[in-house]
């Protein structure tokens, strides 16, 4: 991912804050998992450091049952150059990976973070995918998440996790179209493929999406709890 990082002005966190862990699930993490991203086992420790920094804190998980629409074998074809069209546009195959119920689907053993207070699972329904955790690929269907952080009251949100540029670019994206103040820990991402990270990034300057460092996170001055 670029060096080019927006530096964070000088705030606390506050009970307004929480941070959106996406997707560290065993299959995206794991080197030998089905959808390895590069590099995921090395951001886990700084993520739950950084956790541990925030009262509020959503993990998201890609939940899919068999026979899902984004899965390669489902339409006997090939991961990760065969598409198919779907009513929503061009769908990605993938290998199979985060089964319902499957080791691949937990989250990540070495991930500590006991405090988070929602776990928000996607991508469960057969026939529609889904990279953000507020709406699926359609772009119509909710996850509900917006309106639970509106709910809560939490208006500024920082997101980490796999990959930057499908389910946390995705999510981020959502979230600064639905309103929310919108930031990305970027050293505490990992990405896929050059040209997408690029394309990623220029959709968050275009939305006002902040690149930040999770050094600059950690350097905030906590609220009083």
């Amino acid at each position: 991912m670029s060096a080019e990082v927006h530096t964070l002005p000088p705030v606390t966190l506050t009970d307004h804050d929480a941070l959106l862990v996406i997707d560290m699930q065993d299959d995206f993490v794991s080197p030998t998992g089905s959808l390895s991203v590069p590099g995921g086992e090395g951001i886990v420790p700084g993520i739950n450091a950084l956790a541990a920094h925030f009262t509020h804190v959503i993990l998201t998980q890609d939940w899919h049952p068999a026979g899902h629409i984004s899965l390669a074998s489902t339409h006997g074809l090939k991961p990760f150059t065969d598409t198919v069209q779907a009513p929503y546009g061009i769908q990605h195959l993938w290998p199979d990976h985060c089964l319902q119920g499957s080791p691949g689907a937990e989250l990540y053993s070495a991930l500590s973070i006991p405090h988070a207070e929602l776990i928000l699972r996607k991508g469960f329904r057969r026939d529609i995918d889904s990279y953000s955790a507020f709406t699926e690929n359609d772009r119509t269907t909710t996850t509900g998440l917006a309106a639970y952080l509106q709910a809560r009251g939490l208006h500024r949100l920082f997101f980490c996790g796999l990959a930057y540029d499908y389910c946390v670019g995705f999510s981020a994206i959502a979230a600064a179209q639905l309103g929310f103040d919108t930031w990305v820990i970027e050293d505490l991402c990992r990405g896929i493929a050059t040209a997408s990270i690029e394309a990623t990034n220029k959709t968050f300057a275009d939305l006002n999406v902040r690149r930040i460092s999770s050094e600059e996170v950690l350097a905030l001055e906590p609220y009083a709890r």
